[in-house]
């Protein structure tokens, strides 16, 4: 998401950024919320597919709540993985969630009280709302329209794909089983611009090919996860043309 050039008001301080009207917040709040909250359609199959149960596919996406993560869980149990292996590399995806967390602290400034329950909701799709806020008040209202909406809409698709799932059987059988992956390859596309970026997922590609059989499932990704140290050793660490 873009944030959008502002221009001075009246009555606006110089050098000041006047806030967004909240209709403008809650709109795109709205729009990425309920644009990836029904992709958890796909993580239901993904997760049927696997061998998960109903329960247990529900109780990962409201208790894990993050899309990467459970996908690489799920399709590494799918892939015949062990459970360490798979919930390695779940973690490993999570851990930028923790980055954002320490980044929206300090932004939203919300009561101590509060924050246990506000990180359930700190993923992409929030932390990409909220710093495009020029303000505190529109940034706390981003978040929560973005949270509560991705949250409800997320976890209702996760029962509805895996209950449908369920119900026409073998999602490998329908050619399902690709959905997940397909989602997640979509969200990531447009943020693959730069020559840098380009580097880093073909090396990634590269990588994981290479490991899928020589490794257990769940460690290739693991191991692909080298790419962007790697690029930024060749690079020397400075920004690319785009």
């Amino acid at each position: 998401m873009t944030p959008t050039a502002h221009t001075p008001q009246h009555g606006t301080r110089p050098g000041a950024v006047p806030a967004r009207p909240a209709s403008a917040v809650v709109r795109d709040a709205l729009g990425v919320g309920v644009t990836v909250g029904l992709s958890g359609f796909a993580f239901g199959v993904t997760s049927a597919g696997a061998g998960l149960t109903i329960a247990q596919t529900c109780a990962l996406s409201l208790l894990v709540f993050t899309g990467a993560s459970q996908f690489a869980l799920v399709g590494a149990l799918g892939a015949g993985g062990g459970p360490f292996a798979a919930a390695a590399g779940a973690l490993f995806l999570g851990v930028r969630n923790a980055f954002y967390g320490l980044r929206l602290s300090g932004l939203l400034g919300l009561p101590r009280a509060v924050r246990p329950l506000a990180a359930q909701w700190v993923i992409d799709e929030t932390s990409a709302v909220t710093l495009a806020q020029p303000d505190r008040r529109s940034a706390r209202l981003g978040f929560t329209v973005t949270g509560a909406t991705l949250y409800v809409l997320w976890n209702l698709t996760t029962f509805l794909g895996a209950l449908g799932a369920s119900a026409l059987g073998n999602p490998a059988a329908w050619g399902l089983d690709v959905a997940g992956p397909a989602v997640f390859l979509a969200l990531l596309a447009p943020m693959v611009r730069g020559r840098r970026e380009r580097l880093t997922a073909a090396l990634a590609v590269f990588l994981a090919l290479a490991c899928l059989p020589l490794l257990p499932a769940g460690v290739p990704v693991l191991v692909a996860a080298l790419a962007a140290p790697a690029v930024l050793a060749l690079t020397g660490g400075k920004e690319e043309g785009r």
